[in-house]
């Protein structure tokens, strides 16, 4: 139970370690920092690896460049942070409040942030590769050029968020959501976005080949000239979707809803349509050749 005297001892430890910063500089490796208000500290650059920040607060610090890998960031408060090019790979940042902060060409190999809030953080160019994002919530997130493969995203909230050009393959999106995303040129090969909520997203020109999208809602999502090659859409919503000139070559589509999708030209050689939905679809020059419509 936190008390009067124990708001009290926090304080004054913060102070402490403030003045100890500005008198001593920033070489902490391995420091207990837990719980202190290091609010608008300059950290620039700062050795903090393996330090233990869990439930600090943080808002508007300088973090530029600073080490924090391997550190315990569990719980902090990140709000407004600058951690651009800040190396926070293997760091734990597990229900973190990253909102609008600056993690710009950050490192975050491998990082843990389970259920943190990154909503509306810019992520440009970070290296999220491995990192794990259960029920982390990335709303609005700029997230253009970021790593994120084999990334863990599992019922994560990536809803209007901006992931031009960002490389996703291999990563867990299963039940996430990803409703009005911008993916334009981004990687996703391989990707499991089984169940994920995809409507109205941007996803033209995409590499999805062997892509897991069974039972996936793409309704209105813009998949045209994307490549689904052997992608499994077993089941999935493409109610009204854009699929003009979109490669489905070898894919399963088995029981899939395709009411009112546009399928101009599309490529859907050797795919399993069996069961599937196809009632008001535009299927002027489509290629069936092979295809299973049983």
């Amino acid at each position: 139970m936190i008390t009067h005297n124990n708001i009290s001892h926090i304080d004054e430890r913060s102070k402490k370690m403030r003045q100890m910063i500005n008198d001593w500089g920033k070489h902490l490796p391995n420091a207990d920092l837990s719980g202190l208000n290091l609010r608008d500290m300059d950290l620039e650059n700062a050795d903090l690896q393996k330090a233990d920040l869990s439930g600090a607060d943080l808002r508007d610090a300088n973090l530029f460049g600073a080490d924090l890998s391997w550190a315990n960031l569990h719980g902090a408060d990140l709000k407004w942070t600058d951690l651009s090019e800040a190396d926070l790979s293997y760091a734990n940042l597990s229900r973190a409040n990253l909102r609008g902060a600056n993690l710009r060409e950050a490192d975050l190999e491998v990082a843990d942030l389970k259920e943190a809030n990154l909503s509306g953080t810019n992520l440009f160019n970070a290296n999220l590769s491995g990192a794990i994002l259960e029920r982390a919530n990335l709303e609005m997130a700029f997230l253009k050029g970021v790593d994120l493969s084999n990334a863990v995203l599992h019922e994560a909230n990536l809803e209007r968020a901006y992931l031009v050009e960002a490389d996703l393959s291999y990563a867990v999106l299963g039940r996430a959501n990803l409703s009005h995303t911008r993916l334009s040129g981004a990687a996703l090969k391989c990707v499991g976005l089984s169940y994920a909520d995809l409507r109205y997203a941007s996803l033209k020109g995409v590499n999805l080949r062997g892509a897991n999208l069974f039972y996936a809602n793409l309704s209105g999502a813009d998949l045209s000239e994307a490549d689904l090659t052997k992608a499994d859409l077993t089941k999935a919503v493409l109610h009204e979707a854009k699929l003009s000139n979109t490669i489905l070559a070898g894919a399963i589509l088995k029981g899939a809803n395709l009411r009112y999708a546009k399928l101009f030209s599309a490529d859907l050689r050797d795919a399993d349509l069996r069961d599937a939905d196809l009632k008001y679809a535009d299927l002027r020059e489509v290629i069936l050749r092979g295809a299973n419509l049983e």
